[in-house]
Order: structure tokens, then sequence, then C-alpha cells
């Protein structure tokens, strides 16, 4: 009688530098080919959600800087924006412009930590000094305008907190001027490495079928193929006011995941300096009431560094919340994690992991 194959299980994580946080993955083994994989969340244990319904409008800002905490202002926005929407408040223009400006250059920062981190990930060290580098300069754009590097909590409902300070727009400007260079560099450390090719070409392909049918979004889902970027599918804030690419990648693997996010680091530049030359003058902040009161339900969302953002609120006319609820991209791009590694070997899980940009801190939210 033929023997029935036994299949070796196998804990990745939830303690493993890769893992990019508090996160597990169960491997059933044949050999060291992959069977099946499942990946095991809610290690955290944050409740935000839950949390919020005990803050009011204004206090539950902060909490959203220390979600995608590699991200801040983008979850800023997105939450500001169902307010306002809800309020119907108008932000005034140059505030708008502002917070364009801020979240382009935080989407360039998360992308440079995650392509930093990747690269340790596969084994190449010195890309990861270089791409921190261009990221404190970022780091050190917000800090002259909120005080703070990581959680700025400096948007605010009807506007921002105050306007650019003196010094920022040359700051900024010299950054534009410097990064093309840099990411030209990137390129010739990663992109070209007979190593990294091998490591990425091939390896993790998600179908532009199967990442439409998982519900994936951001740079998983436009490498694999599918120009998809709700900035311009439903434009939000002022996008529409900007010319700017959606790049794809048809290699439906984890290169093309990381070319994808390559290019978006040149189309944020692009839109940084379109909205540095139209930046009006004006007030930053519209009239809002001190007591902010909500009723109603809204759902706002927003491209995020690693996709659609999205913000559920509903309002009982008091100065909380009665629900509120997050779409956090990171935690739906993981639900395609196992169709990625499906057949794949152990060695190229990290790889495969890292290609997906997750932040646990958004997951387990």
């Amino acid at each position: 009688m033929p023997l029935e194959p036994v299949h070796m299980q196998l804990n990745l994580g939830p303690q493993h530098p890769s893992t990019h946080g508090v996160f597990r993955i169960v491997l059933s083994l044949d050999g060291e080919r992959i069977v099946k994989a499942e990946p095991v969340l809610g290690y955290l244990h944050r409740g935000i959600e839950k949390l919020v319904e005990y803050r009011t409008y204004s206090q539950i800002l902060p909490m959203f800087d220390r979600l995608d905490y590699v991200a801040a202002l983008l979850n800023e926005l997105v939450y500001v924006q169902a307010i306002e929407k809800l309020l119907e408040i108008e932000v005034p223009p140059r505030a708008e412009y502002v917070r364009i400006i801020l979240c382009e250059l935080q989407r360039i920062a998360s992308h440079l930590m995650w392509c930093a981190a990747y690269g340790m990930d596969l084994g190449a060290i010195t890309p990861f000094f270089y791409l921190l580098r261009e990221r404190e300069i970022v780091l050190d754009i917000f800090e002259i305008v909120s005080g703070a590097r990581l959680t700025p909590a400096f948007f605010r409902i009807g506007g921002v907190r105050e306007d650019i300070p003196p010094g920022f727009i040359e700051k900024v400007d010299k950054f534009l001027d410097m990064f093309p260079k840099k990411l030209d560099d990137y390129d010739q450390l990663l992109t070209g490495n007979e190593i990294f090719l091998v490591r990425t070409k091939g390896v993790g392909v998600l179908s532009a079928e199967d990442a439409i049918n998982f519900g994936v979004s951001g740079p998983v889902l436009r490498g694999s193929g599918v120009k998809f970027d709700i900035r311009r599918v439903e434009p939000y804030s002022i996008y529409d006011h900007f010319d700017f690419e959606i790049p794809t990648n048809e290699s439906k693997d984890c290169f093309g995941r990381y070319a994808v996010r390559m290019e978006e680091m040149r189309q944020s530049t692009r839109i940084v300096r379109q909205a540095l030359d139209k930046l009006p003058d004006g007030e930053v902040r519209a009239k809002v009431p001190k007591s902010i009161k909500v009723e109603g339900e809204h759902y706002s969302r927003i491209e995020a560094s690693k996709g659609e953002l999205g913000v559920y609120i509903k309002g009982d006319g008091s100065t909380n919340p009665y629900r509120l609820k997050i779409r956090a991209p990171a935690f739906v791009n993981l639900m395609a994690l196992p169709k990625m590694l499906e057949n794949s070997l152990v060695a190229d899980v990290v790889a495969i992991l890292g290609s997906i940009d997750i932040c646990m801190g958004e997951v387990d939210r």
C-alpha cells in the first residue's frame, strides 16, 4: 500500500524579525515545498476601533497616527475627510495643497522604509543605510512642520494645525532636486542586482484575477498588472489638479510589487513639485465648532502607501462616534498570502511576505 504523505508543521513567528511585527504563519511542508500556509493574526490586541468610541472626534486623531505609524499623515487624512464630509466643511485651498505635499512626502518615506527593510530581508545590507538616509530628510521636514517625526498629529478637521513655517518650501525643494538621482542609485543597487532578481522574479506570483478576488489594493494590486488607484478612480482632496501616472507591472510577482513602489516614489516627487508650484495663499483652517457633534454615516477612502485605507463612521449626534470601522489595506492584502505561498519554498516565505508591506499596527488594530 502506498504511504500517506506526512506534512511537517512549521511556525514562522510570531517572534521573528522578518515578520515585521508580531505575526505568525503556520506552514505545512512537503520537504521544503509549502503545501499550505495559514496566517495567524491578533497577537497585539490593540482595540483602537473600540477605544475611539470613548473619545471625542478631536481626541481620536492621534490614535490614527498609531495605526500605520510608518505612514501616519495618510491615516490622518482619511479620518479628517470623513468628518468633513459629514459636517459639510469646505477645506481652504491652501490647506488642501499643504495636505497633498505632506501626504506624498509621507508616501515616499513609507516606500523608502519598506524598500530598506525588504533589501535587508533578502540579505542586502547596504541599501538599508542608503534608503534610511533619504527617509531621515523627509522626517526632518515633518519635524519642522509639526514638531514630530513619526506621529505628527498635524491635520485637523477643516484643514491643518497651522501654516507651514519659514524655510519649509526651500527644504522640500532641495529634497526634490536631490531625490531622483538617489532613486537611480537604488536601481543600480537592487533592480539590476543578480541575487535580488533571482530572489524576487517568478516568486510569490499573484494573478490579476486572484488579486481582484482577494480584494488586495495598492502596490500589491498594481504589481499584478491591475491599473487601479483611488487618486484617479475616485479623486479626493485636490488630486484631480495634478498630472501623474499610475505605475503597474505585468510580472505579478515580488519584483513587480517592488518595481511599482520604486516608480510610485518618482510620481510622488512629481506631485509634490506641482503642488509647491501651485501653492496658493490664504487660510489653512476652516471655521469648525469647538464641540464637534456628528450625525449620520459615511465611508471615506484614500490611496494610502499600502493600498485602500478606508474609514466608516456612524455618528448619533453626540461628541463621540457610535461606531468607527477601519479598512486596513495591509490586513486585506495579507489574505492573499496563502495563495502567494502556494507551492513555494521555505526560503521564499520572507521574500513573499515582505513584498506585501505589512504594518502590524494597522493589521491588529
